[in-house]
């Protein structure tokens, strides 16, 4: 199995288990889970870093590693997740959601003063 592709496949399964986590309510195992998930995703991530004919699979990887990085509240990461993966070549679609990921991570990253 391709390296980038064992790398995801394990962050995919720890995101699993801390998404079930979530669920049952253990909030310390979906914290310790995401943030397993979230390291091995931008390993997977910084393996194709530099290969814009990679696409789209980099900017893919870098969605999901910015993904995780909101759930283990890593804001000012998720943006320079996004960022990278928006300076490549990603798909109109896919461009789309790293956007609104991005959006997504300055909300909490700069959260609005109390009035």
């Amino acid at each position: 199995m391709n390296p980038v592709r064992a790398l995801h496949d394990k962050a995919m399964d720890f995101a699993e288990l801390a998404y079930s986590a979530k669920r049952q309510g253990n909030l310390e195992a979906f914290d310790n889970f995401s943030l397993q998930a979230f390291e091995l995703e931008v390993q997977a991530a910084n393996q194709v870093f530099g290969d814009i004919s990679a696409e789209p699979t980099r900017s893919v990887l870098y969605r999901s590693a910015a993904s995780l990085a909101i759930d283990c509240k890593k804001y000012p990461e998720a943006v320079r997740l996004i960022e990278i993966a928006l300076g490549g070549n990603p798909p109109a679609e896919i461009r789309e959601e790293l956007r609104e990921l991005l959006e997504q991570a300055n909300f909490y990253r700069h959260p609005a003063l109390p009035s």
